[in-house]
């Protein structure tokens, strides 16, 4: 099993920057392609962004070229940079691992864009 634990999650204004990282543990020949996902009040849980060991990437169409996903594999550690945040990124977001069909979720962390 994976623990992912995040952190970076708070309340900013609209236009501002938050930086999300999530740290694995415990069973890491399991860490494969992590990412992010986050749901907002009312409704489904969507992939913001995910990255393979190797550091392909793929992004929602809604965050292209505002977030950044990266991962530093020695620290089992997956970072969302999050630029030009809008109030429609409000969300609890969870960051994610998965091995084939399995999936990984951590507790999830509250990001909020105020106007």
């Amino acid at each position: 099993q994976v623990r992912l634990v995040e952190s970076g999650g708070g309340l900013v204004q609209a236009g501002g920057s938050l930086r999300l990282s999530c740290t694995a543990s415990g069973s890491i020949f399991s860490i494969n392609v992590m990412g992010w996902y986050r749901q907002a009040p009312g409704k489904q849980r969507e992939l913001v962004a995910s990255i393979t060991r190797s550091g392909s990437t793929a992004y929602a169409d809604s965050v292209k070229g505002r977030f950044t996903i990266s991962r530093d594999n020695a620290k089992n550690t997956v970072y969302l940079q999050m630029n030009s945040l809008k109030p429609e990124d409000t969300a609890v977001y969870y960051c994610m691992n998965q091995l084939k069909a399995r999936f990984d979720w951590g507790q999830g962390t509250q990001v909020t864009i105020s106007t």
